[in-house]
Formats: structure tokens, sequence, C-alpha cells
């Protein structure tokens, strides 16, 4: 098992700096694969209404014995934006994962067109005092819209999640977030279905650290202050996934990764169109 450390949230919570993403982890396989990355030392599992698997993450947490340690991160949908449709929101979730709170909740995508997502934060920091909610936080927001929730509900969030990898290093986001006190976590972190990983400059440097190529990538999001949430069904990649921790990357290899910038890769409404 892997050890992950953590860092403290802006509320005072202790959040891993890697934790497992469960997109397309549906049905039993699902529930293995999570109960399998929980025993290989993964505490952040990350769930949304609309990777339609609430279900097995909440019966993979109880199958692991270890509630109290676990952080379980599901998001608001676009389309129940508003102060009374998130209330109705989280109570499916919590009905559906089987569990007495939600520990990290996040706004899916700001859905600016309907433009309710500050009525739905408000929503969600009140059922934060309810304790039903542990954390809040939004996702895929702007710098634009995390001041505008921050003026308007005088409550920073805790995480903004967001696309990020070295071809897209988010590095004016990421500047915000840290003059914010607000953690990024990396959706898409190792650039799923591009040619990231066979990349010369970080073969190069993996080959220096007697590491893989993913590894060299995890451990990038992870000095540069990001958690990022890659999958895996297969238990020997999920422990080489959450194995980044024995290695420093230089300044120098750092930037070398950084420099492949071109761009987001993914585009449109994560309520149509999943990545994470």
């Amino acid at each position: 098992m892997v050890t992950i450390p953590t860092v403290t949230l802006n509320d005072g919570i202790a959040f891993p700096q890697l934790g497992f993403g469960t997109y397309n982890l549906t049905g039993a396989e699902g529930t293995d694969a999570i109960v399998a990355a929980i025993g290989n030392g993964y505490r952040l599992l990350d769930s949304a209404v609309n990777y339609e698997n609430e279900r097995e993450v909440g019966e993979a947490v109880r199958r692991s014995g270890i509630r109290d340690e676990l952080l379980v991160t599901t998001k608001v949908p676009g389309r129940d934006h508003g102060y009374d449709e998130t209330r109705r929101s989280a109570r499916g979730s919590l009905e559906r994962l089987g569990l007495e709170r939600i520990d990290l909740y996040l706004i899916h995508w700001p859905n600016p067109r309907v433009d309710r997502y500050v009525e739905t934060f408000q929503a969600m920091i009140d059922l934060q005092k309810e304790g039903l909610v542990r954390t809040v936080g939004v996702s895929n927001f702007t710098a634009a819209m995390l001041t505008r929730v921050i003026e308007e509900t005088g409550v920073t969030p805790a995480v903004n999640q967001i696309e990020m990898h070295p071809y897209f290093p988010q590095d004016e986001l990421r500047a915000v977030h840290s003059s914010l006190g607000i953690r990024t976590e990396s959706w898409s972190p190792l650039a799923r279905r591009s040619e990231l990983l066979g990349e010369q400059v970080i073969g190069d440097i993996a080959a220096a650290h007697a590491v893989t190529p993913t590894q060299a990538v995890l451990r990038w999001h992870t000095q540069l202050g990001s958690t990022p949430i890659p999958k895996s069904a297969t238990p020997a990649r999920q422990i080489e996934n959450a194995d980044v921790f024995g290695f420093d990357l230089t300044g120098d290899e750092l930037a070398a990764i950084s420099g492949l910038e071109r761009g987001r890769l993914w585009d449109g409404d994560p309520d149509t169109h999943e990545e994470m």
C-alpha cells in the first residue's frame, strides 16, 4: 500500500496530494476497482452524479471498512443548479452513496448561460453548516467566477477542479488559486487519448529518475501544487500511479514538462462531455 501525503485546505481539512478518479467505473467491476484502489492507499475518491456510479462508490466505501479515512467527492450537475434544486440534488447523491455526508461537494460546471452558480454554491455552504457536506468547492471555474462566488457568499471554495496536464498547465489560474488559498485539483491529468506519455522530454526525465512516464507526469502535478486524480481499474497501475512521492523533479525538469504547453484538449460542458 502506498502512503499518499496530504495538504491542508483553507477550511482545515487534510486533503490528499493525489486522488482516484472513478469516471466509467460502474457495476460490480467498478466497485471492485474502487475497493482495490482504497486498499492500495487512495483516500480521495472522485465521483459525480453524471458518472452514474455513486452507488458503486458508496458500496466500495462500506466494503473498505475505513469510512472515516476517506474523502468522497461528488458534484452538482448543471441541470440541478439553483438553491432548492441543489439541496434536492445533494439528498439524491447521499441516498445513492448510502453515506451520512458528502466529504467534498463540487459544482461540476458553472453553467454560465443559466447563471445560477452563486445560489448553487450558497446552498452547498448551507448544507455544509448542516453537517451534510464537509468541504465545498467548484470545478471548471474561471478566475472571474471564483471572485464572484467569494464576493457574493463570503466563502472561498476549498478546491477548484480543472483540466490540467502538461499540454495545458494552467499557470495563470493556478496563480489565482494560490493567491486565494484554493487547492487546484487536476482532471484528465495524463491528457488521455493524446500522445503525451510518448513525448521524448517526458521519457528522458522518467528514465533519469528510474520511473515511468506516467509517474513523471503525476509527480509534475504534485510538485506544482495540484492534486491529480488518475483513474485505473488495474491494481498494479493504481499502485504505480500513487507511488510518485519518492523522487523529486528538478526545477528545470518541471519547466521542461510545462514547456509542452499547447492548450486545452477538451471543450464543452462536462454535463454532456466527460473526460474527468
